[in-house]
């Protein structure tokens, strides 16, 4: 029975691009019922800056960086 668990989970993770929080299984005869939850996925807030959608601005360059310190912001 655990290599089955391990297969569901190997099967899910892969297929979701997730890892698993939990998983149950009811066996009904030849049907099995998967009840699963995946982990919380992390948040990073993107925002619009000089027309780029970025989360940081760690990997631009210094004229890009220049150009957002000397934007006009708008409220």
């Amino acid at each position: 029975m655990e290599k089955e668990r391990q297969a569901y989970i190997d099967y899910l993770e892969k297929k979701h691009n997730r890892k698993i929080k939990s998983l149950e299984i009811d066996i009904d005869g030849d049907y099995a019922d998967l009840h699963y939850k995946f982990e919380p996925v992390g948040f990073e807030r993107i925002r619009r800056i000089t027309g780029y959608l970025v989360g940081t601005m760690d990997s631009w360059n210094d004229a890009k960086k220049a150009e957002e310190k000397d934007r006009v912001k708008h409220l």
